[in-house]
């Protein structure tokens, strides 16, 4: 990866330049039986579009505040990236009062209510499904995403020194995010390209995301996010393990 990279972002860019076809994020929901795996070029895509709808669809500049209350997701990992793009803090399960706009899952609408800005709702269906009826004050994320530009352009430069993430009480700038993110990489199993590490952690502390996207994305490795995997007995994840070429887990 690119020693100058300063923001998730710029992780993103480089991994895209590096070897887009490469796998990213594969998730599973052990609930659903859904699995759903993403390249780079995938994920990039899916971000670059999410990122387009901040910026010009709900009006988001540097510094606002997003609230995002959503589970360890395929979906939650686009918009983490999507934020970073544009400049935003990303506060993960963050109080939708205190935000300017909030990103909710089908299970924390009512929390969500309480955000006067904009308000987006995910219903996490497989496929990335839209709702079957979109929740009322909600914008549905299935519905206004996919016509979004395929890249992005932010309309002011990202400073990697602002802050970026706050997860669990703890804020991070950009910089932070990435530093640490590749500090800690070796101590979760990430030996550099091709690493590949099984989470079922979630997405509420910095364990989680880092475990989940951030190390990951930092060393050119990848993650095998898994929701609900405590459903799984152990002869089923021995075999995902196998199957998915996991060299970690945590």
């Amino acid at each position: 990866m690119n020693a100058t990279d300063r923001t998730p972002a710029d992780l993103l860019r480089s991994a895209l330049a590096a070897d887009p076809a490469r796998p990213l994020v594969t998730f599973y929901d052990d609930a659903t039986g859904e699995r759903v795996e993403l390249s780079v070029a995938t994920f990039a895509n899916w971000v670059a579009k999410t990122a387009n709808l901040l910026q010009d669809g709900l009006s988001a500049e540097p510094g606002d505040r997003v609230a995002l209350l959503l589970p360890a997701h395929w979906q939650t990992a686009v918009w983490l990236l999507a934020c970073s793009s544009v400049g935003a803090l990303a506060d993960v399960a963050g109080d939708p009062a205190a935000a300017d706009i909030v990103v909710s899952g089908p299970d924390t609408l009512d929390a969500a209510r309480a955000c006067s800005g904009e308000r987006v709702a995910l219903a996490l269906r497989p496929l990335g499904g839209r709702f079957p009826q979109p929740p009322e004050g909600f914008a549905d994320y299935a519905v206004e995403v996919p016509g979004q530009g395929d890249r992005f352009v932010p309309y002011a430069p990202v400073d990697p020194e602002e802050p970026a993430l706050i997860v669990a009480g703890r804020r991070f700038s950009g910089a932070e995010v990435v530093e640490r993110a590749r500090a800690e990489a070796p101590s979760l199993g990430l030996a550099g390209p091709g690493s590949r590490l099984l989470s079922g952690l979630p997405y509420d502390t910095w364990e989680g995301l880092n475990a989940g996207l951030y190390a990951p994305l930092a060393t050119g490795g990848s993650v095998v996010l898994c929701r609900h995997l405590d459903r799984l007995d152990e002869d089923a994840l021995a075999r995902r393990i196998e199957t998915e070429r996991v060299c970690a887990t945590r």
